[in-house]
C-alpha cells in the first residue's frame, strides 16, 4: 500500500507557542501498541513544543531540517541543527523550540516502554 502523509495542526502544543503542523506517517493503530506517534514535525519559526515529561515511552527526535533548541530533562537549553539526534528516555522531560527563521523539521517517534 502507497499513501500521503496524513496533516493535523495543533496549536500551543503541550503549553507551546503558535502551531506545529504534524504529519503522520503511520497512525497510532499501526504501530501495534508499540508506540503512539510515528511523524514529521514541522515547527515554523517562533513555535515550539511545550517542556512535557515521558512516562512509560521515549521519544527520539531527528532534527531533518532548520534550526532551534532543545530543551532536556536538567532544563539545559541546547542548539540543534539537522542531523542532530535529540534522545529522551523513559521518564525524561523535554521541550523544543524554532528559534531560527526557517520551518524547523523533525522526525519524532514515541516508542512505549518494554
Amino acid at each position: 500500500m502507497v499513501r500521503k502523509e496524513n496533516l493535523v495542526v495543533k496549536h500551543e502544543i503541550r503549553g507551546g507557542t503558535g502551531d506545529v503542523y504534524m504529519y503522520h506517517i503511520l497512525e497510532e493503530n499501526e504501530l501495534m501498541g508499540h508506540g503512539t506517534l510515528y511523524a514529521r514535525v514541522v515547527l515554523p519559526p517562533g513555535s515550539s513544543i511545550g517542556y512535557h515529561r515521558h512516562v512509560g515511552n521515549t521519544e527520539p527526535y531527528y532534527i531533518l531540517k532548520g534550526s532551534g533548541i532543545f530543551v532536556d530533562e536538567k532544563g539545559e537549553r541546547v542548539p540543534v541543527q539537522a542531523g542532530d539526534v535529540c534522545v529522551i528516555a523513559c521518564g525524561e522531560s523535554h521541550g523544543m523550540e524554532n528559534t531560527g527563521k526557517e520551518d524547523l523539521e523533525i522526525m519524532a517517534l514515541i516508542i512505549n516502554e518494554g
